[in-house]
């Protein structure tokens, strides 16, 4: 029987706020059983398994970021939403690491589809790259790259790697500049490619 007061989507956002605290790694289905104060078995009304859970929990933190990016961008295009994009980007990774680190599990292609947050983020982030004169199979790619960049920049200075005494926002701010560098003239690929989807 389900316990009352317990629904999937309050399952998602107590296991986004567990991520945070302890790190994505560490969320479990025990770990979110003890802060409601119920037995394990009283979770699997709501979810299936842990790794339905933290799909919930990535699909949750998409959403919260590509509405940050989003807001970010809107009105603006070229460099000025580039620059945006990125620091709406970084921020929500460095305040939120557990559930940023959930954004880059691996989901389900169907999952991705049926996901009105993902397909949004796909929008917003292939409407900027066309901006800069970008078609398929180059779109995929500039993708690629942004999220490479971004990812392994905010994934390094979350755990303080970076020991150099240059200042990790000068460095940031030029790694933005030479991403817009390289998107304005992008070496250009060969016809074909196919539909944008979310990126990955």
């Amino acid at each position: 029987m389900a316990r009352a007061g317990l629904t999937a989507d309050r399952l998602a956002g107590a296991a986004a706020e567990l991520a945070d605290e302890v790190g994505f790694e560490n969320v479990s289905l025990s770990a979110l059983a003890r802060r409601f104060g119920v037995k394990d078995a009283s979770l699997y009304s709501h979810v299936r398994n842990l790794q339905d859970l933290r799909t919930r929990v990535a699909l949750l933190a998409g959403g919260e970021m590509i509405d940050r990016i989003a807001a970010a961008v809107a009105g603006r295009a070229g460099k000025d939403a580039l620059v945006a994009f990125a620091a709406a980007y970084r921020a929500y990774a460095l305040e939120h690491p557990g559930r940023y680190a959930a954004t880059q599990m691996a989901i389900d292609q169907e999952l991705i589809a049926d996901s009105p947050a993902l397909r949004r983020t796909a929008e917003i982030t292939y409407g900027m790259l066309r901006a800069y004169g970008l078609e398929e199979p180059d779109l995929t790619d500039a993708v690629r790259l942004l999220r490479s960049t971004f990812h392994g920049y905010c994934s390094l200075e979350s755990t303080g790697a970076f020991g150099a005494p240059r200042d990790v926002e000068e460095s940031w701010d030029r790694a933005v500049d030479a991403l817009h560098v390289a998107l304005s003239h992008w070496p250009r690929g060969g016809p074909g490619g196919r539909p944008p989807q979310a990126p990955r």
